[in-house]
């Protein structure tokens, strides 16, 4: 079970379970095109984000596999919303876990991602003790595969055509690490 402890603050970042107040910010990130690129839906009407919004509040521990854990992201200086990140417990007999992140194109290359990310990884090699925790994306979003790069996952595969996705066949990534790769990344 992982339960946090919340608000989980960065330098620059805190992450938190979503407010029904963050519908405006959440609507936005959600609605945007170059957002929906890369993911298995497209952009949402404000309607379908009030939704998902919902639900992602509900979200704020793990308590059984298949349970998420998603958190928003806001900048600590003005506590505007430029993001979410999540972590799914995916199987107990495996020990694995999946992480995933979406963030507004405004704030893409400060490093908020990464920064945001590497605390989800935390939660789920030290919060919930997993052996494995992989990210999957779309193969052509090179930017998000060099994030995981930088965060100390492998690459393990490319699946081509794995998924159909939004009318067409998709190349899936695939990125993870071990726990004993994350111990040794955090031993210093």
């Amino acid at each position: 079970m992982l339960r946090p402890e919340f608000p989980i603050k960065t330098r620059r970042l805190v992450l938190r379970p979503f407010l029904e107040s963050d519908l405006d910010a959440f609507a936005d990130i959600q609605g945007r095109e170059d957002v929906a690129r890369h993911l298995y839906t497209g952009p949402r009407t404000r309607d379908e984000a009030e939704v998902l919004l919902r639900e992602r509040i509900a979200q704020t521990a793990i308590d059984k596999p298949g349970d998420s854990l998603q958190l928003a992201v806001t900048l600590a200086d003005s506590g505007a919303l430029i993001g979410d990140v999540v972590l799914i417990w995916r199987s107990a007999e495996h020990s694995s876990g999946e992480i995933g992140y979406v963030f507004h194109p405004d704030h893409h290359g400060h490093g908020y991602a990464g920064e945001a990310a590497i605390q989800v990884l935390r939660l789920g090699f030290e919060g919930l003790g997993l052996h494995r925790v992989y990210a999957r994306l779309d193969a052509d979003n090179r930017p998000s595969g060099r994030l995981l790069e930088r965060l100390g996952m492998r690459f393990e595969g490319r699946f081509r055509e794995s998924e159909f996705v939004k009318g067409r066949w998709v190349d899936a990534a695939v990125y993870a690490m071990l726990r004993d790769e994350w111990l040794d990344l955090t031993a210093d």
